[in-house]
């Protein structure tokens, strides 16, 4: 195998039968035909549905709208690659060479596909019990968090809260800079947060639209 088969199985918290499912999991198509799509395809299909089926649980009195966006906020590209991130797969994943040249191992894409990938080579290996066990772990920090507030707070709103819960101060914001004609201006901004070892930057068409993508991005870091 082109990994440590024992160290990652440690690392993600799941022991594999087949050793060729996990492997293939963090196959990119980028090497070939024996790639990930299909697992991260079924690996999709049941994290929505226990996802879904945990805020169902948790929530018994919010109706569908809101379930939704609950759901949105931890399944997405964004929040599947800050777990993998956390679970730093970057150095297990198999790619070509064009994408490893071009930074392919840290794309959010690349990375949220193969949590999806994880999840379904765990439910054909060991079944859905399992799989849904995994899910929940890797997101019981997300899910903990988890409120009724959260569908209907910013993510500006939320970073806030998030740090002065736990005695943080709040984040500075700064535009560092401003591109494009006034009907079509891009705002740079650069928030700072204490502790963290760097800013986060985020570009977007309003100086407002920029501090919530930037308050997004250093969310998905700390949880």
């Amino acid at each position: 195998m082109s990994f440590d088969a024992s160290r990652l199985q440690k690392k993600i918290s799941a022991t594999f039968e087949d050793l060729a499912l996990l492997e293939q999991a963090l196959t990119h198509r980028s090497i070939g035909k024996n790639n990930n799509e299909r697992l991260e395809f079924l690996g999709d299909s049941i994290l929505g549905f226990v996802v879904a089926d945990e805020i169902y649980k948790r929530f018994p009195a919010v109706d569908e709208g809101v379930m939704s966006r609950l759901r949105a906020h931890l399944v997405n590209r964004d929040s599947l690659a800050a777990i993998a991130k956390k679970l730093k797969l970057s150095d297990d994943l198999v790619l070509g060479q064009g994408e490893m040249k071009s930074g392919g191992k840290h794309r959010a894409s690349i990375l949220s596909d193969a949590v999806e990938a994880i999840i379904g080579a765990i439910y054909l290996d060991k079944g859905l019990d399992d799989a849904s066990s995994w899910v929940l772990m890797v997101l019981k920090d997300q899910l903990e968090l988890l409120t009724l507030d959260t569908a209907t707070k910013d993510p500006k709103t939320q970073l806030q809260e998030y740090l002065q819960s736990r005695g943080v101060a709040v984040p500075t914001y700064t535009v560092v800079s401003t591109t494009g004609l006034d009907h079509n201006q891009q705002f740079k901004v650069e928030c700072e947060v204490a502790g963290l070892s760097e800013a986060v930057h985020a570009t977007a068409s309003s100086r407002k639209k920029a501090e919530q993508k930037a308050a997004s991005k250093i969310l998905e870091s700390l949880l």
